[in-house]
């Protein structure tokens, strides 16, 4: 994903928000969400080439999220693929932050990323450029091809928009979530970011929605995980230049899991 807006524990309904744009050129082959035939307690889209995810939530309230990090063209490919990254840790046990130092051991081996990690009772970030794990406070985070929370003009705006909406019933979050997701407003020059692409692809790439040619916004997904452990995740999928190409809107009951010994639910709270 290019884009990430997220409310971690700062809505009275939700104690997960979360709002992402996927990037990527449009023949780069992908399925749509849905769970996975090899591997039915996970539910999200599937990258068809290397057989990785950019996101995706398992029914025992593991979840995962990657960003590439932008700094310059790359100069060959990685060895291993950034989708391998969230899809290991959804289907694995280990716990986020664990699993979160054992990758930073052979960090060397991917593209630049930023991965987010979660299972509940926990969400922290990682990225191989820099900054170590850190655990997310409660409140509005945004990431994109960069650190968590840099300050890059969408992310700002993005952040904003989320924090009005911390109080909004179901469906008022949903359609204001994909209003964010949906700007094509590019950032004023003085406002773009250098990361080693040049001034007019940076200007291409600064929207929160992309509607490129080749390469753009493939999908926008909204997640929501309420109090009780149940999920809505709505993924709106898209071609050249932004064209609509279907749209999957489904919810499902997260399972109990146990953690330190605990019983707890998807919002990380006793039961």
């Amino acid at each position: 994903m290019c884009l990430i807006l997220l409310a971690w524990r700062a809505h009275p309904g939700f104690p997960l928000i979360f709002a992402g744009n996927r990037d990527e050129a449009y023949d780069r082959p992908s399925a749509p969400a849905g769970f996975w035939k090899d591997g039915p307690e996970i539910y999200g889209g599937r990258d068809l080439e290397q057989g990785g995810t950019w996101l995706g939530l398992r029914r025992n309230g593991r979840f995962a999220a990657v960003t590439n990090y932008r700094d310059g063209p790359a100069r060959k490919p990685a060895p291993r693929s950034r989708g391998h990254l969230t899809s290991t840790f959804l289907r694995g046990n280990e716990e986020p932050g664990a699993y979160l130092a054992t990758i930073a051991a052979d960090a060397n081996l991917y593209g630049g990323f930023t991965l987010l990690a979660g299972d509940g009772e926990r969400l922290l970030a990682f990225s191989n450029r820099g900054g170590g794990i850190e655990e997310l406070p409660s409140g509005v985070h945004g990431l994109s091809n960069h650190l968590l929370n840099t300050p890059w003009p969408k992310i700002v705006k993005g952040k904003r928009r989320v924090a009005a909406l911390r109080d909004a019933g179901e469906e008022r979050l949903v359609q204001g979530l994909f209003a964010a997701l949906a700007d094509r407003t590019a950032a004023a020059d003085a406002e773009l970011p250098d990361t080693g692409v040049g001034a007019a692809r940076e200007r291409e790439l600064s929207p929160a929605f992309i509607a490129g040619e080749r390469y753009g916004t493939r999908a926008s997904t909204v997640v929501l995980v309420d109090a009780n452990g149940g999920v809505r995740f709505i993924e709106r999928r898209f071609g050249a230049r932004g064209a609509a190409q279907g749209e999957t809107d489904r919810r499902f009951p997260l399972h109990s899991m146990r953690a330190s010994g605990r019983v707890i639910n998807a919002a990380g709270q006793d039961v």
